[in-house]
């Protein structure tokens, strides 16, 4: 039997629930498989008298068919409760929509039912915004929208019953003290995570098994459910390509993802298209690099000049051995003992973007040149009060951070903490913080 996870999200939707008091509804969306449906469903059974639950990929015809008129909405609610045998009571019940994108006429009601007042609204779904599930409705305002992540390095700890860990992790952070002699097996239960990634029924099948390589056949198929998703988008198969070879161009070390060199050319507007439906589909992550960082990076990213990620370092692992028809354990035995001969930097990389944007940071990086063939980069730039703190992440236990200083010294005026990102413990080299890869999710 599969376990349910202790979410952060749940707070959030408590938060809703008390504040906004039927004034708007909430839509949870992310990516598939990442756990939407387990949290609402846990949500409305835990917080209401009673909830109907409207799963769009299962409903019924004539269950969609009554979105089409809303004029008559005790209709739709007599409906409900028949067909799904429950009653629903006046500001004590929940109506969940499912994979809203499925039924769109459902999402564009949200206004009326919101209105109309007698019932709290949640919906979920992935490729939400795809243009085919839009362009024939009216967004609703009265639709507040939060992003459901895989599972953070917290809740991964949770889910193997610690509760401990990432609190004392936190205090050591905050008071800049290394963890001695408890940093080896703090490297060796994140390097765990790295390898069976967010993903609830990864974690599941780790739970089950303690088998790293049926762990891998999980991820797989829900890799494959990705390549379904991406194929009915695009049957040309290319954004398909685009995100089977985010491993690749990372590996590469080059300062911005090559789409082209990927799917050849193609006209502006198509490419534009593409891409937009590899991050609405939220298993990738975009980077973008800041032509002039300073605290407002949004209003400087250059759209042209981006990394992607995957949105779980799991599957990214896996990914990374796609060409085997399964990962090995042996291989995920050297991973996990930090003794695989390559350069892991890039995984690194992908799980510290990975943790920034679970901690709710738009993730942006800066390269400026170095001589006539070479550039600095900084891999990640976040913006704290009105300073920068530019971060570098290293795969190994070597403190040199050359691109790090560089900036710091063109941009000294803008630059608050600085940080390097490694596989050591904590330390200060200089101005410096070096902070074990466990401690990104504090910054």
């Amino acid at each position: 039997m599969e376990k349910v996870f202790k979410r952060k999200l749940y707070d959030r939707l408590l938060k809703w629930k008390n504040e906004r008091q039927g004034r708007t509804a909430i839509l949870v969306e992310g990516a598939r498989r990442v756990g939407k449906s387990t949290l609402v469903e846990e949500f409305a059974k835990n917080e209401y008298e009673s909830f109907i639950l409207v799963d769009f990929n299962q409903a019924p015809k004539y269950i969609k068919d009554l979105f089409d008129d809303i004029t008559s909405l005790n209709n739709i609610f007599m409906r409900l409760q028949q067909h799904y045998q429950v009653t629903l009571e006046p500001r004590k019940s929940l109506i969940v929509f499912d994979e809203v994108q499925k039924c769109p006429q459902a999402r564009q009601a949200i206004k009326y039912l919101v209105k109309d007042g007698r019932y709290d609204y949640i919906e979920t779904g992935s490729l939400i915004s795809i243009k085919k599930n839009t362009q024939d409705i009216t967004i609703p305002s009265e639709e507040e929208r939060v992003t459901m992540y895989p599972l953070d390095y917290e809740e991964f700890r949770w889910a193997l019953d610690d509760n401990v860990s990432l609190k004392i992790i936190k205090q050591l952070f905050e008071s800049r003290t290394p963890l001695d002699v408890s940093h080896r097996k703090a490297m060796n239960d994140f390097r765990l995570y790295m390898l069976v990634g967010g993903m609830p029924q990864a974690i599941n099948t780790y739970l089950e098994t303690n088998n790293l390589s049926l762990v891998d056949q999980t991820k797989r198929e829900i890799i494959r459910l990705y390549l379904d998703d991406f194929q009915k988008i695009d049957s040309t198969g290319k954004i398909e390509r685009l995100f089977l070879n985010i491993p690749a161009q990372l590996s590469r070390n080059i300062s911005r993802y090559q789409p082209y060199s990927v799917v050849g050319d193609q006209s502006e507007s198509k490419m534009v298209e593409m891409l937009q439906a590899l991050s609405e589909s939220k298993t990738a992550l975009f980077c973008y690099n800041c032509t002039d960082p300073n605290v407002g990076m949004s209003l400087t990213k250059d759209l042209n000049r981006y990394k992607i990620f995957l949105g779980d370092t799991g599957l990214f692992v896996t990914l990374c051995f796609w060409d085997k028809d399964y990962t090995e354990n042996a291989i995920y035995d050297k991973l996990l003992s930090d003794k695989l001969e390559a350069n892991l930097g890039y995984i690194y990389e992908n799980m510290v973007a990975q943790m920034l944007a679970a901690a709710g940071n738009r993730l942006f990086y800066y390269t400026f040149p170095k001589d006539d063939k070479h550039n600095y980069e900084v891999d990640f730039l976040l913006s704290r009060g009105n300073k920068l703190c530019p971060i570098e992440v290293k795969s190994s236990g070597y403190k040199t951070h050359k691109s790090l200083d560089a900036f710091c010294e063109k941009f000294s005026s803008r630059v608050g903490e600085r940080y390097l990102i490694y596989t050591k413990d904590l330390i200060r080299d200089g101005e410096t913080t070096c902070l074990p890869a466990y401690m990104t999710p504090f910054l």
